[in-house]
């Protein structure tokens, strides 16, 4: 049975994306390399099957019903239903080989268009994470929803947390679709208002719950080749952002060259336009005060907005943040692997991350070690310097 079923089966920000790269940058091309942080997986002996999947995923297309779900977004423009009503995604610019070099490794780079790859990222990790579990592992729904109903309850039947409320942000790296597709309905019935919705947009639509997204870092990193120059890159992609949704879909990503270099971008202009930040690395309490600081200093209230926090978060950390922040501002959450895969085998730490735009590097310098991907040391200096950060 194959494991995407459906293209839309992604993150919502996919689609927040790859709109704007339609109306603004439909000519750019840009290059994707996978990595697997987990030592010792022998990803490659299952190349086969996980390229039998990737064929099923290039033959799908977009139902009528769900291009009409997509209209029916507030924010969805109607040319873009209609591009993707013509929309698949083409094998030619996938290549998957196994590593000369390293025993096991698999090698997946994906090079072609930005408008027509940069749906594959989430559907890959969830294809190679299935193809990894199924065949080396054996499902425990059992103690999966054990696990799940102690998570629930934890947040559930604290007193003093009735509206500290979480989202499901698991796609890339669940268990198995099918966990994904059974844990949502027992989430919701477990937690009912303090469960808000998915960043997954097929079971946003199955479920009738409400898809969660905005942008991710490729979105900014692409606008260091595309901007009008580097310094400004990430001025130039949040102006970007607001000429595309007017407002709406207004969170901003803060780490993509780390915070020091984000608050100096982060102006009194972009404090008021957007609703609030997205936190996706270092350390979350500290960024936290920084962000609600930066904004007092511009005259900005920060109970008006909102702290998204998503980077590695379990429920006790959720429920931690949430003590710490309440009533200084608005908080929001996207946990995803505490939720999606964790049913007793340790989950993998796999991702595609652009590397290349327009022939040029692009990187994320991140606030944790490790977390950076960019095969260019030279440009990660230069990219340093520019933004007067301190050497790695």
């Amino acid at each position: 049975m194959p494991i995407i079923k459906s293209l839309l089966d992604t993150d919502l920000y996919k689609f927040t994306m790859m709109q704007a790269v339609l109306h603004q940058h439909p000519g750019a091309q840009v290059q994707y390399r996978f990595k697997c942080r987990t030592p010792g997986i022998d990803l490659a002996h299952y190349i086969d099957q996980i390229d039998e999947e990737i064929d099923h995923l290039c033959s799908l297309r977009f139902s009528d019903a769900e291009l009409d779900y997509m209209r029916g977004l507030r924010f969805v423009k109607p040319d873009f239903a209609d591009f993707l009503g013509l929309f698949h995604l083409d094998r030619k610019y996938i290549q998957l080989r196994a590593s000369k070099t390293v025993p096991g490794e698999i090698e997946l780079d994906i090079t072609g268009p930005w408008l027509h790859t940069i749906l594959f990222e989430v559907p890959l990790l969830a294809i190679i994470n299935e193809v990894w579990f199924r065949n080396t592992t054996t499902a425990d729904f059992a103690e999966g929803e054990r696990r799940l109903q102690a998570k629930a309850a934890l947040l559930r039947d604290t007193p003093g947390f009735e509206q500290c409320r979480i989202a499901d942000y698991g796609s890339r790296r669940r268990y198995s679709r099918d966990w994904h597709a059974r844990l949502l309905p027992l989430l919701r019935d477990a937690l009912g208002p303090q469960l808000v919705g998915t960043s997954n947009v097929h079971f946003a639509r199955l479920y009738g719950m409400t898809p969660h997204g905005t942008m991710a870092h490729e979105y900014l990193q692409a606008f260091q080749a595309l901007g009008p120059r580097l310094r400004d890159s990430q001025v130039a992609a949040l102006e970007s952002w607001a000429r595309e949704y007017r407002g709406d879909l207004g969170i901003a990503l803060s780490d993509v060259v780390g915070l020091d270099a984000f608050l100096r971008d982060f102006d009194m202009y972009f404090c008021k336009l957007f609703d609030g930040v997205r936190h996706d690395s270092g350390d979350p309490f500290d960024w936290g005060d920084r962000m609600l600081a930066h904004f007092q200093q511009r005259r900005v209230d920060a109970r008006s907005k909102v702290l998204v926090f998503s980077d590695g978060l379990d429920i006790a950390k959720v429920m931690r943040l949430y003590d710490y922040f309440r009533g200084r501002c608005q908080v929001a959450f996207g946990v995803g692997t505490h939720l999606t895969n964790d049913l007793g085998p340790t989950p993998l730490n796999i991702v595609i991350k652009m590397v290349r735009c327009n022939g040029q590097p692009v990187a994320k310098l991140s606030d944790s070690p490790g977390k950076s991907m960019c095969d260019d040391p030279g440009y990660l200096a230069y990219l340093r310097q520019v933004f007067e950060l301190p050497p790695a």
